[in-house]
């Protein structure tokens, strides 16, 4: 008998791979910094579960575009779909995709359309902070300040479209993350908890695959800073 379920999970099986420092990604720089930084410096295996879970987001990203491109939404005309993306700042490159360029035709405008697969539209009554940090950052460096955030519930198809106001300093402050991240990465410096001191962000400890070493290396500061005093 065919396990089907093992086989799409040694389909979707990666390598670790150490990531160079010196290049990053706008779909990481809205999560915890000291996240980040643990995933340049301890690399680990991204569980089964998880992978399929992108995979599947990667799934619905085609149907966008599918539904985009379609002649049968004569109003929009999809300029491009998966565009790689690259941006030196400084002495480093931050690189990745983006989803979709799209031009409204009534109004001559172009857009940048993130998608973003979700279990729920329930609970998404605004757009996620690390998504629209995500976004900010790619209008800025595009140069194109007219983005949107589709979230796509992924049982029923159903969608939400926020518009996300390009925000200069907001998009500068992010580039700014994007150069702590750097610093923090070459000189070997741990950057701050931000999720264990941000109400706002604590949720992402709860899935963070780096909790236990960023106990312990919590835990251990609070010691030394103890015997200081």
């Amino acid at each position: 008998m065919i396990d089907f379920n093992l086989m799409i999970d040694r389909y979707l099986e990666r390598e670790i791979k150490q990531k160079e420092i010196g290049r990053y990604y706008p779909s990481e720089i809205g999560s915890c910094l000291r996240k980040v930084w643990y995933a340049y410096k301890i690399p680990k295996e991204t569980p089964k579960e998880l992978r399929r879970i992108f995979e599947a987001g990667n799934i619905l990203h085609d149907f966008v575009a599918r539904v985009l491109r379609s002649d049968k939404n004569p109003d929009v005309e999809l300029l491009e779909s998966e565009l790689p993306f690259k941006f030196e700042y400084e002495d480093f490159v931050i690189s990745g995709r983006i989803d979709n360029v799209l031009l409204l035709k009534v109004e001559e405008k172009k857009i940048l359309v993130e998608v973003k697969s979700c279990k729920s539209l329930y609970y998404i009554d605004k757009p996620k902070p690390e998504h629209e940090t995500q976004l900010q950052f790619y209008m800025w460096a595009m140069r194109i300040h007219n983005g949107i955030l589709l979230y796509i519930e992924k049982n029923t198809l159903n969608s939400k479209i926020f518009a996300v106001p390009f925000d200069e300093k907001r998009a500068i402050a992010i580039a700014d993350r994007f150069k702590t991240l750097h610093e923090c990465l070459k000189v070997n410096k741990l950057p701050p908890a931000e999720a264990k001191n941000d109400n706002r962000m604590n949720w992402m400890c709860r899935y963070c695959d780096w909790k236990d070493e960023c106990d312990i290396n919590s835990l251990n500061l609070i010691e030394r800073n103890h015997k200081q005093d």
